[in-house]
C-alpha cells in the first residue's frame, strides 16, 4: 500500500513523522507525496494554539476529500486526538483511526487490522514514552532534528503541553548518541538540530542535575559541523553552560531562548520563573562572551497585560536590539490556569499589539541585517532559487525554516550541503546577499 504523511505542527512533531515512517517501511509500506496518489493518509497534527487546531481540522476536511477516489483509509495522529479523541470520534465519521502522541508504533498493525467498517480509537498515557532511533528524514539531508527529551514540567499557566505530552521524560545519553550514529550512516548530515520543550532540564528525571554537557560532549565528538539548540529557558542557563557553548567550536552561539513576556507583573501571572532584571542580566553576560545571536518569543495579549506592559516590551526591544524575534497572540488554551483568569483581553486589541511590536522588531532585525555588510560569513549552501537566479544558504544565526536567508552568487561548482565563505554586499529586509570568496 502507498501511503501519504502530512505532518503539521513543530520540530518536534517532525521527529514523531520521522519515527512513523520508519515504523511503517520496516514493514513495507510505499510513501507517496501526492495525497492523490495515496491508499492511505495520515494527518500528524498539532493542538498547541487555537491556530494549530483549525489547521489540522481544515487539513483533516482536506485530505477527507481523497477518499472519494483512491484512498481507502484516512488516519489522524498526534496532539489533537490526544487532547480531543471524545470530540473527534464522533465529529469526523471519515476518519477509519485516531492514534494519540504515543501510538505511533502501532501505526503497521492498525492499517492492516482496518476493515472499513470499525474506527480505531488510540489515546495513550500521555507519560508513555517508546523511543526509537529509526527515522526516515523529511529534512534535506544535510540537516536532521535530535529530540532529547519528550514533555514538560514548567506548567507556564498559558500551555497546555503537559496535558498533551506529560511530564519532562529524557531521552538516556547513550540512546540519543546512538540515534545521531544511525542517521549519520544514512544520511550526509552536516548540522544537528537539538531540540525539547526546555533543553535545560534535560537529565534531571534522569539523575537529577542538568545533563546537556554530558550529552553535546557526546554529540561534539560525532561527524558533524554544526550544533544547534532550540530551547533554552532563561533561568535554566547556568554560567557553566554559557561558558561550555561559548567554548564548543560545534555548537552554533545561537541560543533561542523563549521570554514570552517582559513585564514582572506579566511574566508572574504565566508562572515563569524569572524577572525582567533576570533577562536583561542573562544578555549581558551572553554578549559579554563574543558574536551570539540571541533569538526570543514573547506572547502579547496575556490575562491582564496592559498598555504600560506592551510599553514596558516596546522599550524592552529598543534597547536589547534582538538578532530573531518572534511573537504570538495569546491563545487561551482549554483546562490551563490563564484562561479561566480575569482580564482576558479582545482579540482585536490582542492583534494591534501584535502588529506594533511585530512592525517594530521587523526594522530592529533589518537595521541588524544591514550592518553585517562587508563581512565575510560561513554559509550553509541548500539549495537554487531559479527565480532569483541565486544559490541560497543559511549562517550559524538562521535556524532552519524560521529565520533568515543568504542569498548568493559564485562562480565556482557548489554542492548543496557544503559550507562556503560569503562576502555579504547587501541586504533585503532580514535576508543578505553575497557572493562565494574567490
Amino acid at each position: 500500500m502507498k501511503i501519504g504523511v502530512v505532518s503539521l505542527g513543530c520540530d518536534k512533531n517532525r521527529i514523531d513523522s520521522e519515527n512513523m515512517l520508519a515504523y511503517l517501511q520496516s514493514d513495507g509500506f510505499e510513501f507517496t507525496s501526492d495525497p492523490a496518489d495515496a491508499e492511505v493518509i495520515v494527518v500528524n497534527t498539532c493542538a498547541f494554539i487555537d491556530e494549530a487546531k483549525k489547521e489540522a481540522i481544515s487539513t483533516i476536511l482536506e485530505m477527507a476529500e481523497y477518499k472519494k477516489d483512491k484512498c481507502r483509509y484516512l488516519i489522524v495522529t498526534g496532539c489533537l486526538p490526544q487532547r480531543y479523541m471524545n470530540d473527534l470520534k464522533d465529529g469526523f465519521p471519515e476518519v477509519d483511526a485516531f492514534l494519540g502522541t504515543g501510538s505511533y508504533h502501532l501505526l503497521p498493525r492498525i492499517i492492516k487490522d482496518l476493515d472499513g467498517k470499525n474506527t480505531f480509537c488510540l489515546p495513550n498515557d500521555k507519560d508513555f514514552r517508546k523511543h526509537t532511533k529509526a527515522r526516515v528524514l523529511t529534512t534535506p539531508p544535510h540537516y536532521a532534528y535530535l529530540k532529547i527529551a519528550e514533555g514538560c514540567d514548567n506548567h507556564c499557566t498559558y500551555c497546555a503541553i503537559p496535558q498533551i505530552r506529560g511530564k519532562y521524560t529524557s531521552v538516556p545519553v547513550d540512546e540519543l548518541v546512538d540515534e545521531t550514529k544511525e542517521l549519520l550512516k544514512c544520511y550526509p548530515i552536516k548540522e544537528l538540530v537539538v531540540v525539547a520543550q526546555d533543553l535545560t532540564r534535560y537529565g534531571y528525571d534522569l539523575e537529577g542535575r542538568c545533563m546537556l554537557i554530558d550529552l553535546l560532549e557526546k554529540l561534539s565528538a560525532l561527524d558533524i559541523e554544526w550544533i544547534r539548540l532550540l530551547y533554552l529557558y532563561p533561568e535554566g542557563i547556568s554560567d557553566e553552560l554559557l561558558d561550555y557553548i561559548a567554548n564548543n567550536p560545534k555548537i552554533c552561539k545561537y541560543l533561542d531562548i523563549p521570554c514570552q513576556h517582559i513585564s514582572d507583573k506579566i511574566l508572574k501571572r504565566m508562572n515563569r520563573r524569572i524577572t525582567k532584571q533576570g533577562i536583561i542580566s542573562l544578555f549581558d553576560k551572553i554578549r559579554a562572551k563574543g558574536d551570539f545571536c540571541i533569538r526570543s518569543t514573547f506572547i502579547v495579549g496575556f490575562p491582564g497585560e496592559t498598555d504600560s506592559d506592551v510599553d514596558e516590551l516596546e522599550q524592552f526591544l529598543k534597547s536589547e536590539k534582538l538578532d530573531r524575534c518572534g511573537f504570538f497572540r495569546y491563545s487561551q488554551e482549554d483546562n490551563t490556569a490563564a484562561a479561566r483568569m480575569d482580564g482576558q483581553i479582545d482579540e482585536e486589541v490582542k492583534q494591534a499589539r501584535y502588529d506594533r511590536l511585530y512592525r517594530l522588531q521587523e526594522k530592529i532585525m533589518n537595521d541588524l541585517s544591514a550592518k553585517r555588510v562587508g563581512k565575510v560569513e560561513k554559509v550553509l549552501y541548500e539549495g537554487i532559487d531559479e527565480d532569483a537566479g541565486a544559490f541560497v544558504g543559511r549562517t550559524f544565526r538562521d535556524a532552519p525554516e524560521v529565520d533568515a536567508k543568504v542569498w548568493f552568487r559564485s562562480g565556482k561548482c557548489l554542492e548543496i550541503g557544503n559550507f562556503y565563505d560569503v562576502r555579504i554586499i547587501g541586504s533585503e529586509g532580514c535576508d543578505l546577499i553575497g557572493e562565494t570568496v574567490k
